[in-house]
């Protein structure tokens, strides 16, 4: 499955049921009166975050995401049926914007969140409700009120403890390779990590209960002129907004001709990223000094 950080999403919901103009009649009851009962509420849309999604993969395909409408109101003070919600399973992690307003709705922080992005329509009245002393059988009735209707734009940002930054080819992979089960690719020229990896880390023994686990992110690696758009360029950044320690990966061996290798600098695009990141603290280490065994 791709890794898809970034996507559109329209999201319409349900319309409520229009009110009913009826009549009670029954036998011996001559003047039985109004009895138009109210229509249904329109189903919502609500996003729920998920631990089994981890990519929005899935909502690329969705051009739309609608909830049922309500069901029109019936005789015998009858009401209509409420339109069933419409629910999108997303990754925790995930940052709802409208992209009309550019407004932030919600961020998902926990698994089994929800949020309701579009509320669905109010039923109309029915005919029982306009009655009065001079009016007493009323012909009138209320339509339902169309559902909300939005574009949205949905950003992840994948929730690690640990950080991993560097240039290309400075053993990020290897390092995630070796410390957890994630299997990213490694190869040795650059750009071989084209999207964030996540694994997790255990210390200790979990087997007696005295273990204890983190997750480290691998980050696509970044060359000066980033900012610029220079190689992959700065959108996988967003990733180590939310993470405890950047960890920063360097290599003591200068490679002739790339210009990336340089024990002594730290890549650009770090420093121009948003000020979310300043609170991370941060650590450097050298590839030599690993001990990958």
């Amino acid at each position: 499955m791709k890794f898809i950080d970034e996507c559109t999403l329209s999201v319409h919901a349900g319309t409520g049921g229009n009110g009913c103009a009826a009549f009670r009649r029954e036998k011996f009851v001559p003047f039985g009166g109004p009895a138009g009962g109210d229509g249904g509420r329109g189903g919502d849309v609500v996003l729920v975050a998920d631990t089994g999604v981890n990519t929005l993969y899935e909502l690329t395909h969705l051009s739309a995401v609608r909830a049922a409408h309500g069901g029109p109101g019936q005789g015998k003070d009858c009401y209509g049926r409420g339109g069933a919600d419409s629910e999108v399973k997303v990754p925790v992690g995930t940052v709802v914007y409208d992209a009309e307003t550019r407004e932030k709705l919600c961020e998902f922080l926990r698994p089994n969140e929800r949020f309701v992005v579009a509320v669905g329509g109010k039923g109309g009245r029915g005919n029982k409700h306009f009655a009065t002393p001079t009016d007493r059988a009323p012909r009138k009735y209320e339509r339902g009120e169309p559902g909300q209707v939005r574009e949205l734009r949905l950003e992840l940002r994948v929730m690690a403890d640990v950080g991993l930054l560097g240039f290309p080819n400075v053993g990020k992979s290897t390092l995630i390779s070796a410390v957890s089960r994630a299997r990213p690719k490694v190869a040795d020229y650059p750009f071989t990590t084209l999207v964030p990896h996540l694994g997790v880390v255990t210390i200790g023994d979990s087997r007696a209960g005295l273990g204890r686990s983190f997750v480290i992110a691998d980050i696509p690696g970044l060359i000066p002129g980033a900012s610029e758009g220079a190689g992959l360029g700065i959108r996988f950044l967003r990733h180590l907004e939310r993470t405890r320690v950047l960890l920063h990966l360097m290599t003591l061996a200068d490679e002739p001709g790339s210009g990336w290798s340089c024990a002594s600098s730290a890549p650009p695009p770090t420093k121009i990223w948003t000020s979310s990141c300043k609170s991370s603290p941060r650590s450097s280490s050298s590839n030599l000094g690993l001990a990958l065994r």
